[in-house]
């Protein structure tokens, strides 16, 4: 089976994507190592919580230049909730730079009357790359489950692979472009949807290691 890193910062649901990868054929392997990420068949990047201590946890671990080298080395790489955000270059959530892989900002939702703040719960997406590996086998604009007041602002809109809906507002809920993959959305979450998602990224490992 392959193995997947799923990167250890104190700030991911770590066990819960680890069962869906489970189910969905792989083996995970939870790692603040280098060396593990390095020898990994893919790389998980789960995250719950602020931006700032996400980043700050992240560089004194060390890991900032592996993530960069993993997804720099063409292995499948996906990034779930925060673990989306910080591949960004700034936050309106804080002070910290990103990681600064993907160019662009995160941005708050702004207050409505009579809408949530943060977006909680189901939701349905519109897909925006149809062909993208990640909606295999799904029907169109499934609903996925969402926790989150802060949303990805990326400067090239061609990497969206989907967008959501809250109040008036359509932003950004998943981009992919090459090898990174990245999801605002719970898939560990979202019932057999989020595992059909998760399935579909050991998929695309498993190519990528036949190849």
């Amino acid at each position: 089976m392959p193995v997947i890193a799923v990167v250890d910062y104190e700030m991911g649901n770590l066990h819960s994507v680890c069962k869906g990868l489970e189910k969905a054929g792989a083996t995970p392997n939870i790692t603040y190592s280098p060396k593990e990420l390095e020898q990994a068949d893919a790389v998980i990047l789960p995250g719950v919580g602020s931006f700032d201590p996400a980043v700050q946890h992240l560089r004194a671990r060390g890991l900032e230049q592996p993530i960069k080298d993993a997804i720099a080395s063409g292995k499948p790489f996906l990034g779930i909730c925060l673990g989306l955000q910080i591949l960004f270059e700034s936050s309106s959530e804080g002070t910290q730079p990103g990681l600064g892989i993907v160019k662009g900002k995160v941005r708050r939702f702004l207050a409505e009357p009579d809408i949530a703040i943060p977006h909680m719960g189901w939701n349905q997406l519109q897909v925006t790359q149809p062909k993208s590996i990640l909606w295999e086998h799904l029907p169109s604009d499934p609903w996925v489950y969402f926790v989150h007041s802060y949303y990805v602002d990326p400067i090239d809109p061609q990497i969206r692979a989907a967008t959501v809906t809250h109040g008036t507002q359509t932003v950004t809920a998943a981009i992919a472009y090459e090898n990174l993959m990245a999801v605002q959305f719970h898939p560990e979450k979202s019932s057999n949807i989020g595992l059909q998602i998760l399935s579909n990224f050991v998929a695309q490992v498993r190519e990528k290691i036949a190849a």
